[in-house]
C-alpha cells in the first residue's frame, strides 16, 4: 500500500510539475504585457495610461466608419443618365457607388455608400451579338422549373428596361444582407424622369465614364462631348 501511495504521489507530482514548466497559451497571453503582444514601443503612451491593462487600443490607428456615415438620411443622392453606356461597364462603377467604394471612409462591412438613381435605362447597349444571345431567365410567379420564361436582351429591353440594369448591378454586389440592404439605395427607371428631384441629386455620368474607361464605356462619345 505504501508503495502504491508513493507511485500516485510521484505521478500526481509529475503531472503537477508538467502543469506548472508548460504554461498554457491563455496563461502566456495574460503575463505577456499588451504593449509586447502589439508590437509597439512605449513612448506614444498617453501620460496616466499603463499598457499593461486592457483598455482600449491606443496604438490602433484604423479607421472605423462613425454612425453619422451610415446613416440613410444623410446619404447623397447622385444620377447616372445611362443613354448609349455599355452594360457591364456602367454597373461595375455603379456598384462601386451603392457599396461607398469610391469614399475615403468606406469600410466593406457598412454601407457607406450613395442613392442612386439610373435613368435612361432603356438606351443601355451591349456590345457584340449580346443584343440577341444574351438571355434572361424568369420563373414567373410559380417558382418552378417548368414556368420557365426565356427572352433575349432585346425582347427584354422593349419589355422592362429597369429589369436588365438592376440585375447587372446586384449581380455585382455581394450575395448577403449587406448586398440587399445596399440594392435597397437603387433606383432604375426608364426616360429622363424621375420622382426624386426633391433630393437635389447629382449628376455623376461624366464621372462615372471616366472611372469605367471614357470611350470603352460609352459607344456614342463624340455626341456626349
Amino acid at each position: 500500500m505504501s508503495a502504491l501511495a508513493s507511485t500516485s504521489s510521484f505521478v500526481g507530482n509529475a503531472s503537477a510539475f508538467r502543469k506548472s514548466a508548460v504554461p498554457s497559451k491563455k496563461e502566456v497571453l495574460r503575463m505577456t504585457p499588451m504593449s509586447a503582444l502589439r508590437g509597439r514601443s512605449l513612448q506614444n503612451t498617453p501620460e496616466g495610461v499603463s499598457v499593461d491593462k486592457k483598455g482600449a487600443d491606443f496604438f490602433n490607428k484604423t479607421y472605423y466608419p462613425k454612425a453619422e456615415d451610415v446613416d440613410n438620411s444623410r446619404k447623397p443622392w447622385v444620377v447616372v443618365d445611362a443613354t448609349d453606356l455599355r452594360l457591364g461597364r456602367m454597373a461595375s462603377v455603379a456598384a462601386t457607388y451603392l457599396r461607398g467604394g469610391n469614399v475615403a471612409t468606406f469600410h466593406p462591412s457598412f454601407t457607406t455608400g450613395v442613392n442612386l438613381v439610373v435613368i435612361n435605362a432603356e438606351k443601355v447597349v451591349v456590345s457584340g451579338k449580346k443584343f440577341e444571345d444574351k438571355l434572361y431567365r424568369n420563373f414567373s410567379t410559380t417558382g418552378r422549373p417548368g414556368s420557365m420564361k426565356i427572352e433575349t436582351f432585346r425582347h427584354l429591353q422593349e419589355r422592362l428596361p429597369e429589369r436588365i440594369v438592376e440585375k447587372a448591378i446586384k449581380g455585382m454586389l455581394p450575395k448577403n444582407r449587406m448586398g440587399r440592404e445596399v440594392f435597397r439605395h437603387l433606383k432604375v427607371y426608364k426616360g429622363s424622369e424621375h420622382p426624386h428631384a426633391a433630393q437635389n441629386p447629382t449628376d455623376i455620368t461624366k464621372d462615372l465614364l471616366e472611372k469605367c474607361g471614357g470611350a470603352a464605356c460609352v459607344v456614342n462619345l463624340e455626341e456626349r462631348k
